[in-house]
């Protein structure tokens, strides 16, 4: 019986041992789970900053263009303004 008891104590302590590997590794699963939910969280957070900055940079490069717009056409009044001017010299040294 000696024989079968030290079995059966050998047997019980390596059931120990599973249980107890067997909850470090669920513990570990939990905290990778945790873990994984965190991440999926803040990429969802980091997609949105990537998108709204992608608005923000068109809305961005659609005022760049318009104050671009406003300026050539400041440009082209000063510009058709001198002609007029230039015009109208030419017709008054004609008339004289």
């Amino acid at each position: 019986m000696d024989a079968n008891e030290k079995n059966l104590t050998q047997f019980a302590t390596r059931v120990r041992q599973v249980i107890f590997q067997y909850q470090t590794v669920q513990k570990q699963n939990a905290d990778l789970n945790s873990q994984i939910e965190a991440l999926d969280a803040r990429i969802k957070e980091l997609e949105s900053q990537l998108q709204q900055a992608h608005i923000d940079y068109e809305s961005l490069k659609m005022a760049k263009m318009i104050e671009i717009s406003d300026g050539e056409l400041d440009s082209a009044k000063k510009r058709l303004s001198k002609l007029i001017r230039d015009v109208n010299k030419c017709i008054t040294l004609l008339s004289e």
